[in-house]
Order: C-alpha cells, then sequence, then structure tokens
C-alpha cells in the first residue's frame, strides 16, 4: 500500500509535468490535482509544499541540478525533470526525510512515470546531488 507521501510525491510530479509542459498557474494545477485519483488518501501539506516549492524555487533547484546533468536541464524529459526537481526540493528543504528516502522515492516515481530507463539516469544524478546538498549525511552513510 502506497504511503500518503509517496502519493503526494506522485501527484506533485503530475502537477509539475502539467506546469513544465503548459505553464499553467500552479492554482490551476493545484484544482485539477484535487480532482484526481489519489487525491484524498495524500499528504496535502506535503503535497503543497512540493509543488508550490519546486514552481517558487524552481530557478534555483535547476542551478543545484546543472552540475549533476550531462546535458542542458531543459533538454531532460519533462518526467525526469519533474522527478529530479521535486527531489531536490526535498534535498534542500526537508532534510527531516533521510537523504536515502528521498533518491528511493524519486527512483520509484522515475519508473512509475518515466522511460524505460530513466530512473537509473534519475538516480545517478540524486545520488551526486546528495553529496552536493547533504554532505554530513551521505558522508556519516558511506562510513557505515
Amino acid at each position: 500500500m502506497k504511503s500518503a507521501r509517496r502519493r503526494s510525491r506522485e501527484l506533485a510530479t503530475q502537477g509539475l509535468y502539467q506546469w513544465l509542459l503548459s505553464g499553467s498557474p500552479v492554482s490551476e494545477i493545484d484544482a485539477q490535482l484535487r480532482g484526481a485519483q489519489g487525491y484524498d488518501k495524500a499528504d496535502h501539506a506535503h503535497l503543497d509544499a512540493l509543488l508550490n516549492g519546486v514552481i517558487r524555487d524552481s530557478e534555483a533547484l535547476s542551478i543545484d541540478l546543472m552540475p549533476c546533468l550531462d546535458r542542458p536541464i531543459d533538454q531532460l524529459s519533462p518526467v525526469e525533470r519533474a522527478v529530479l526537481l521535486v527531489a531536490a526540493f526535498e534535498l534542500k528543504h526537508h532534510v527531516d526525510i533521510p537523504y536515502r528516502v528521498v533518491i528511493n522515492e524519486a527512483v520509484e516515481l522515475a519508473k512509475t512515470f518515466g522511460g524505460a530507463d530513466g530512473y537509473k539516469y534519475v538516480n545517478g544524478v540524486l545520488d551526486k546531488l546528495s553529496v552536493q546538498l547533504r554532505a554530513a549525511e551521505t558522508q556519516a552513510a558511506r562510513k557505515h
């Protein structure tokens, strides 16, 4: 059974995908997500934080991601880009969530919504990003 947080990440990814393709205002996307399947079982506070936070901070998050990418961010598939933005936001602003959980959740999102091997790319990018954004946590984990 999916956790409420996983559902909120799935819905945020869907909303960000729509935002990346259409540029629709966050209020419009939010209204559509409220009618989506699984919305009633999502962590609404986390969904709101992700959707609004990623759209608000998308430029800064993209700058954080750039050194970890093998191509310009606008050349990524919209699914991979949305998943990476959600994970980057969680790594940066939700330090209560262990970095390995953030990466695992992003990999699952990429498997659910992305292309065949997109999850491998997402995993590799987030491994690099976690060292950049969570240096102490990743170093401690590697010592064990």
